[in-house]
């Protein structure tokens, strides 16, 4: 009997360090460090679902008004049905709007003011793992990971946030790594990088 719970013991001993080989090889794999700056200076954002739009037609008040773009995609206003409007900039919805117009109202000109920005989801900073309010967030230009880790309430008291990476769908899934303890919790600023429309923000849970 004895040898055979001696023999258990070794089984489950040889097993518990098998699986912590494993949990240290995951923790090991490393990826390229996240470039500091991410996106041109020319970027424009994009209409997405939830936001608003305030619509401006010139000399016509009486077709001006707040409209909230649909969970499809589309406004609809007066005189204008059914007009998508997520992914395209406000500039492009003017134009699509006025054409619309033309065929009713003499040269309409139009201005679209977008509000309420919430974005595509294409376009959305998604992070999840050990932040302390994983969620979703609306991509700003020149938006940093500092700026995300403010917005998600910084890192559990489990997170491995030196062991945290991002998938750049803008670059065909490539990831990245990313300091996050160092930038959250040593404030080391040269942690700091911007991220693109579309990035996966992964925190994983430490093993020690």
């Amino acid at each position: 009997m004895k040898r055979v719970v001696k023999k258990v013991a070794q089984w489950v001993g040889f097993f518990v360090v098998l699986g912590m080989l494993g949990a240290c090889s995951s923790i090991s794999k490393s990826y390229p460090p996240a470039p500091v700056t991410a996106l041109p200076s020319d970027y424009n954002y994009i209409v997405g679902a939830g936001d608003t739009l305030n619509i401006i037609v010139w000399r016509n008040p009486e077709l001006s008004m707040l409209v909230p773009v649909r969970p499809d995609g589309k406004v609809t206003t007066p005189l204008v049905d059914e007009l998508v409007a997520q992914g395209k900039t406000t500039t492009e919805i003017a134009r699509s709007v006025e054409k619309e117009l033309s065929k009713l109202v003499r040269d309409p000109v139009v201005t679209i003011i977008a509000t309420n920005f919430i974005g595509p989801y294409s376009e959305q900073i998604r992070v999840i793992g050990e932040a302390t309010r994983p969620q979703a967030l609306a991509y700003k230009k020149n938006m940093t990971m500092l700026d995300v880790m403010i917005a998600v309430g910084g890192l559990t008291d489990f997170a491995d946030g030196n062991a945290a990476s991002i998938t750049r769908a803008s670059e065909g899934e490539k990831r990245y790594s990313v300091r996050l303890k160092d930038l959250v919790k040593g404030g080391d600023i040269s942690a700091n990088v911007e991220v693109k429309p579309g990035d996966i923000l992964i925190i994983p849970q430490g093993w020690f």
